[in-house]
């Protein structure tokens, strides 16, 4: 096997990609345009998606650091390396679980810079980034370069807390409004986070602020698109299909399934994927799951969950306006926006007359992650529960042993905690259950018409296919005569596997299945 590449996994600075000698997808390009056609710019993406990583490219740039670029395309066509005077803030670090948290991160960034080129004294955080950048200014000759990092992680984090996310909102706010109030003063501004909130809230007073979160010009700038993928990471790709005993086209086809598929304007010929996942396939030589080993937002699945989202829409497309999924706004009872804002959904077509978007799941590894996080959440529990493994519900299907698939599904209600709304106890049995079935793979169904009606679920397997049929306060009996009577099996009655009938009844008073029968054809 050949040598293996440095993948610059866990790096998020220019500087120290390039002086290891990384592997580098070139992104300065975008560099002549953002610089050339104005300022400030807001660029939105999900979570290790590469943020970072172009904000710190950029501000080696404005450093003058030409070393850093040689061989690049900005080497092309730059010529002067000008050295200006670059204020970045990185909200990447800290919980911002107290308003305290975030204006010590405000002062100590503020502090660093006052002592390189001085300050006036002044007392609130918007005077002192505003004075900053007048004796920046000042005293190097040339306007400042703003670079903000994940603007809006303190507003994240706060969610759920509505008092702290009014503070937080309430300083943030003046505090960017300073990148208006002093444009005299600033050369180049870009603000990136996960989500574009809504304007009312954040960015009121900044209505110069272009956004090219939806830009088809600026699609690509973070991520890596196929050809990206094929032109500069060849030899990771014949390592990665050597290593699974596939062919090299089999290995492109595994890597679009799991980690393609986003798409970050109405134009969507560009495919972008996901690089955090990407890189990491690459460097263990497995099709793994990676996007949400670093952390799923709970708040979002639990706003999914308390809002009665309608989780079987994922499954199909959803037709949104522009505006959807351009603003997310705090009080919002709509996940949609947050959801695609954060990459759990993404645009899959345009419809230029309507100016709307149709918004689907992007690839294999997001939509079983977010299954998986949403499963305990259904069943009772606030948290990841260690009772809830899919591989045990995989297992015992393939192997026969439907009881214990039953019992297990029933253990799990019955350890949860109980919940007092009856009717959302209901609702949530069913997304319950048809959540363990979506995760369970490729060879199973829900909602599937068969005979005179629609059969909760349906699984293929190699010798049997087994129907099941849920009833909420009723009984298995009554369910099973569904089956018979809506002549379920008929599909399937030259297939030549076995066919195994499951009728289930759940208990909303005791909460957990009250009983069930197995029969085989």
């Amino acid at each position: 096997m050949e040598k293996r590449r440095n993948l610059p996994i866990g790096i998020q600075t220019f500087e120290e990609l390039r002086e290891k000698n990384c592997v580098y997808i070139d992104k300065t390009q975008y560099i002549n345009n953002l610089t050339s056609m104005g300022k400030p710019y807001f660029l939105s993406r999900p979570r290790r998606f590469g943020k970072s990583l172009f904000l710190s490219t950029l501000k080696s740039y404005f450093e003058g650091r030409k070393d850093l670029f040689d061989g690049l395309e900005i080497s092309k066509t730059e010529t002067e390396w000008k050295k200006y005077p670059v204020i970045y803030f990185d909200f990447n670090v800290g919980d911002f679980k107290t308003e305290e948290e975030l204006r010590k991160t405000l002062d100590k960034k503020l502090s660093d810079y006052e002592d390189i080129y001085g300050s006036k004294g002044a007392q609130t955080f918007a005077n002192r980034f505003s004075d900053l950048l007048k004796i920046a200014h000042e005293k190097t000759g040339l306007q400042a370069v703003v670079l903000v990092d994940e603007y809006d992680k303190p507003l994240l984090n706060a969610i759920g807390h509505p008092e702290l996310v009014d503070t937080f909102r309430s300083i943030l706010k003046s505090f960017y409004g300073v990148i208006k109030g002093e444009d005299a003063h600033i050369q180049f501004a870009l603000i990136t986070g996960v989500t574009r909130f809504d304007k009312v809230s954040i960015f009121s007073d900044l209505n110069n602020l272009r956004d090219i979160s939806l830009s088809e010009e600026y699609a690509a700038i973070c991520g890596i698109t196929q050809e990206e993928i094929e032109s500069v990471l060849k030899p990771e790709i014949k390592m990665l299909a050597e290593k699974n005993t596939i062919s090299e086209e089999e290995c492109l086809a595994q890597l679009k399934k799991n980690y393609d598929g986003y798409h970050f304007s109405q134009d969507t010929s560009v495919d972008v994927y996901n690089p955090f996942s990407l890189l990491n396939a690459f460097a263990d030589l497995r099709f793994g799951s990676y996007w949400f080993s670093t952390g799923t937002p709970t708040f979002l699945t639990k706003l999914m969950r308390n809002i009665n989202f309608d989780y079987t829409s994922l499954e199909s497309e959803i037709e949104v306006g522009r505006r959807t999924i351009e603003n997310y706004r705090l009080d919002s009872k709509n996940a949609l926006p947050m959801l695609y804002q954060t990459g759990y959904i993404t645009i899959k077509r345009y419809d230029k007359e309507f100016d709307s978007f149709i918004l689907g799941l992007p690839n294999k590894e997001v939509k079983y992650g977010l299954y998986e996080n949403l499963v305990p959440l259904y069943a009772g529990y606030e948290e990841k529960s260690d009772n809830i493994e899919i591989l045990n519900f995989v297992r015992e299907i393939r192997t026969g042993k439907v009881e214990e698939f039953m019992e297990r599904i029933n253990n799990i209600f019955a350890a949860a905690p109980k919940q007092t709304n009856q009717k959302q106890y209901e609702l949530n049995c069913q997304a319950f259950v048809w959540l363990i079935f979506k995760l369970m793979g490729e060879f199973v169904l829900c909602e599937v018409q068969n005979g005179k009606g629609r059969s909760d679920a349906v699984v293929w397997e190699k010798d049997t296919i087994y129907i099941f049929e849920f009833k909420i306060d009723k009984t298995a009996k009554e369910a099973m005569e569904q089956i018979k009577g809506k002549d379920y099996p008929i599909a399937y009655k030259n297939d030549g596997r076995k066919i195994v009938k499951v009728a289930v009844n759940y208990s909303s008073t005791k909460q957990q299945l009250d009983d069930w029968i197995i029969e085989v054809e």
